[in-house]
């Protein structure tokens, strides 16, 4: 597309589009480096401080997508609860820097490089497969004006196995935590 008639689409649309447009522009580099550096960093706490970032950016990605409540689950449970206990365990189990570099399962580097090859393969066909093609869905329409009540009765009617499951996975790993910061070191 040439610079006129980007402008010209830039400039036919109002200013609340104009706005999100440049929200988003600004915050996507932020949310895919901060993605970036979460995974390749070394250190465990700043991977943790750089995904919470990444929640607060996804958050707003939400309101973009006129879904408020998705957002301010998204801040309230991941970058809130979520984050805060992961950064508690870490801090409690003091994991050095010679953890980390121990490779704990054999052979798991290459299989996360398959893995990785995989999942960009499958992006890349999927963006050329242009599945964004089709007509977007109005939310209004869908949830009647109430997206809170719509999440409401998907999660305890279709997906109540899963939220179950995700609760006490949740809780599981509560436990497991508290049982791992308890034992004696040597």
């Amino acid at each position: 597309m040439n610079p006129v008639s980007t402008a010209s689409v830039l400039a036919a649309t109002t200013a609340a589009q104009r706005a999100e447009l440049i929200i988003f522009v600004i915050l996507a580099p932020v949310s895919v480096l901060t993605a970036l550096g979460m995974v390749l960093n070394r250190n465990a706490v700043y991977s943790a401080l750089l995904l919470v970032v990444n929640f607060f950016c996804l958050a707003v990605f939400y309101v973009l997508l006129q879904a408020q409540f998705l957002a301010v689950v998204q801040v309230i449970v991941y970058a809130g609860a979520i984050m805060v206990l992961f950064l508690f365990v870490l801090m409690l189990l003091g994991i050095s820097n010679e953890d980390v570099l121990k490779e704990t399962i054999r052979g798991q580097r290459p299989v996360a490089a398959v893995l990785v090859a995989l999942l960009l393969a499958g992006v890349v066909w999927a963006l050329f497969t242009k599945p964004f093609s089709g007509a977007g869905v109005d939310l209004n329409r869908v949830a009647n004006g109430d997206n809170v009540r719509a999440i409401g009765q998907l999660l305890f009617t279709r997906y109540v196995f899963a939220f179950e499951t995700t609760g006490l996975l949740l809780v599981v790993a509560a436990v497991g935590a508290l049982v791992l910061g308890k034992r004696r070191r040597p």
